[in-house]
């Protein structure tokens, strides 16, 4: 169903914005894992709201329960059932939008959809929703740590101003070195102040997140339908205002010949197989080729802002709706450890199902 994601790894995540707590259920995980509740909350605090001035002020601690499948640190190989629950709704804060439809929300196509709709906060469609999945994401992150695998993800671009490197120039142990997420400190600064102006104007901006896996073995990805980045693509679509995917030299490849774009073999030093170009991103055919894996995941501005704006309400009468209560300027800076979390997803899930491809 459309609350479950995975096939051998399989997560479901449940609960709303307003509502009691938001969870999920991990079902596949090996037993033996290493997992603490310290380690999943590590995350959280990453992406829980009101974490710094460029975010929303709404105050959750995103504090973890562990229900089930986790016993002296270590996983059971039965379901995980983790609870995060919610303790600053201020659901009256949506009061005024009970009847009208916010522009660029799933208001309208929930109610039509479903014959109704949960107002506050967006109910099942805000992505407060992202933070079972971020829960989920370290539980994945430890299997593939077992096999020296590593996803990070950082803030590549907000608004017109971007990182003037790519990856490999970058020291990503710097990513958490700033509110921004961002491992370039000079660009940091900039998009900072640019969040910062966008807020005070009442406004939101959108931007990059840029993925790296490394140490990715050979082999991973299920032709042909689940290659591996139609299997990455889907996960990040997935995510709350994301508008757009691409891996590898993505778009800007359709601007070079093949004779540019091809990446050629060779053998290095150690005996093993390596391209001297990466432009396809660590895939081909669908399948991980040992390279670096990259890509980068496009958000839009967050829908909401604090500003007049025209819409129709259930009754299709034409009204004026401003937004009110706390809302990110921009979403880049906690959507980091959801890109990172949904990366995880994907590769444990591809990692389990590549073991079951041999005799």
């Amino acid at each position: 169903m459309s609350s479950s994601f995975g096939t051998l790894l399989r997560i479901t995540t449940f609960g709303e914005s307003h509502g009691v707590g938001i969870g999920v259920i991990i079902d596949g995980c090996p037993a033996g894992l290493p997992i603490t509740t310290e380690e999943i909350q590590v995350a959280l605090d990453r992406r829980r709201p009101g974490q710094s001035d460029l975010t929303t002020p709404r105050k959750e601690a995103d504090q973890v329960e562990i229900l089930s499948g986790i016993f002296r640190d270590e996983t059971t190989g039965t379901p995980i059932s983790l609870l995060i629950r919610n303790k600053d709704q201020a659901s009256h804060d949506y009061s005024h939008i009970e009847h009208a439809y916010r522009p660029s929300h799933a208001d309208y196509t929930y109610d039509v959809k479903y014959g109704r709709r949960d107002y506050r906060g967006g109910g099942r469609s805000s992505a407060r929703e992202t933070a079972a999945r971020v829960a989920a994401g370290v539980v994945a992150g430890k299997l593939l740590a077992q096999y020296g695998v590593r996803a990070q993800s950082y803030v590549s671009q907000v608004g017109a101003i971007a990182v003037p490197v790519g990856y490999e120039q970058l020291d990503l142990g710097l990513i958490d070195s700033n509110l921004v997420r961002c491992p370039h400190p000079e660009t940091a600064e900039r998009m900072a102040e640019l969040i910062r102006q966008t807020r005070d104007r009442h406004d939101t901006v959108g931007g990059l997140v840029t993925g790296v896996v490394q140490g990715v073995p050979v082999g991973l990805g299920e032709p042909v339908f689940d290659k591996l980045h139609a299997e990455l693509g889907k996960a990040m679509l997935s995510i709350n205002a994301v508008k757009g995917f691409e891996y590898g030299s993505g778009f800007a490849g359709t601007l070079l010949f093949g004779s540019e774009h091809n990446d050629t073999f060779y053998t290095d030093e150690n005996g093993a197989v390596r391209t001297r170009t990466n432009h396809s991103g660590g895939i081909q055919g669908g399948i991980s080729n040992g390279q670096d894996i990259y890509f980068r995941v496009a958000f839009k501005p967050v829908a909401t802002i604090l500003q007049p704006q025209a819409t129709i309400n259930d009754q299709g009468e034409e009204i004026s709706l401003a937004g009110r209560g706390r809302h990110d300027p921009c979403v880049l800076p906690r959507a980091v450890p959801i890109v990172d979390a949904m990366t995880n997803l994907v590769l444990a899930d591809m990692l389990l199902r590549a073991r079951a491809n041999k005799a």
